[in-house]
């Protein structure tokens, strides 16, 4: 069976420098914000090309916690609308809704998944104040413009980067685009720790004190409570295994960038339709490879006859969640039809050129439920 993702022959690459890394970590006896976050909080700064970065205990925590601390500099509300795309994972939404902000779910642009500066226009009122941007499947979004328009609105941007670790437009990576960037560092990710994980991104100063108080019981001083804040820290071992997997992050993605481009060219059933491919200067990473097909199940099934897996990402779009009654009377065809027809395909640094063949053979061969 070809695995959708192979996390534990990811890992084993780097067994020997994993082990290392955390028996450092055990034999130091400081387990809680030390050097090895110190140290991954500057070098993955320096990779993203941002000021400064910030560990949390994972990608949600990285989004509510950056809104949490615009409310508490004053740039933000409560019932301030925040635009984000329909078709995101729910962790975006939460982030808003648990600040007590108003998501505003906006249509993808159905070639690239993201958002569009024509749809986020469309959406700004008088009561927008913030973009939260998501660069979904390992694509950034139309960052320059994105950022143009902020800038002439007086917007704020928040780049949801969960899947998109080392992807860039012009150069210039996830991370350093937006006001501030939430990273998640789940095991499948393209980053991914040996747990949970999360970290924020920022070239504001005050931002980053103000998330870091936030995240350490609102205290920047033991005992010493300025702001009802949080426990979200990312720790000590995480931080040494990240460190580890960060020198191997952009070898890893040229090598998804490699399979994606054999399923972009040899892939040519014509019942599947492939991601497009993305513009000029931007350096997908294929978190994800995402095709869209009018019987997903019956595709899934066939894949699965021929030993392998896929799946769905994701089947149910958020403003169909029993969570959020208050979104279901939106009306977004486009969201709700990508969430019908969407399915990955397996993409990973560890797969093999006869695995990646076996995939695009199975593609070929299917034939649609009549």
């Amino acid at each position: 069976m070809i695995p959708f993702l192979d996390l534990k022959n990811i890992n084993t690459a780097y067994r020997d420098e994993l082990i290392e890394a955390i028996t450092r970590v055990v034999d130091s006896g400081w387990y809680i914000l030390g050097e090895e976050v110190r140290n991954f909080e500057k070098g993955f700064a320096e990779y993203c090309g941002a000021e400064h970065c910030i560990g949390v205990a994972n990608g949600l925590d990285a989004l509510t916690l950056t809104l949490r601390a615009w409310k508490e500099l004053g740039l933000l509300k409560e019932g301030d609308e925040v635009i984000v795309p329909a078709n995101t994972y729910i962790a975006s939404i939460l982030a808003i809704t648990e600040n007590n902000l108003k998501p505003i779910l906006v249509e993808p642009d159905i070639s690239t998944y993201n958002l569009s500066i024509e749809s986020i226009e469309a959406s700004i009122s008088l009561r927008t104040k913030a973009i939260l941007v998501v660069h979904l499947y390992g694509r950034l979004a139309p960052m320059d413009e994105i950022a143009a328009l902020a800038n002439e609105k007086g917007l704020l941007v928040l780049e949801d980067s969960a899947q998109a670790h080392g992807a860039s437009l012009q150069h210039r990576k996830a991370g350093s685009w937006g006001d501030a960037s939430g990273f998640s560092f789940y095991p499948g990710k393209n980053l991914g720790a040996l747990g949970d994980g999360g970290a924020i991104t920022t070239n504001d100063e005050e931002l980053a004190n103000t998330v870091r108080v936030l995240a350490n019981y609102g205290s920047e001083k033991k005992y010493s409570n300025l702001l009802k804040g949080v426990n979200s820290r990312l720790d000590e071992l995480q931080a040494a295994v990240l460190r580890v997997k960060l020198k191997y992050l952009d070898n890893e993605n040229e090598k998804r960038r490699n399979i994606a481009k054999v399923y972009d060219n040899k892939i040519i059933n014509s019942e599947l339709k492939l991601p497009s491919a993305p513009e000029a200067g931007n350096r997908h990473v294929y978190h994800l490879y995402v095709v869209r097909v009018a019987n997903r199940s019956h595709f899934q099934d066939y894949l699965n006859s021929k030993g392998i897996a896929s799946m769905i990402h994701y089947p149910v779009p958020p403003h169909h969640q029993a969570a959020y009654p208050e979104l279901a009377n939106n009306k977004l065809p486009i969201t709700e039809e990508m969430h019908r027809v969407v399915v990955s395909l397996p993409i990973s640094p560890v797969m093999t050129e006869d695995e990646v063949q076996l995939v695009v053979d199975a593609c070929n061969t299917y034939r649609g439920h009549k």
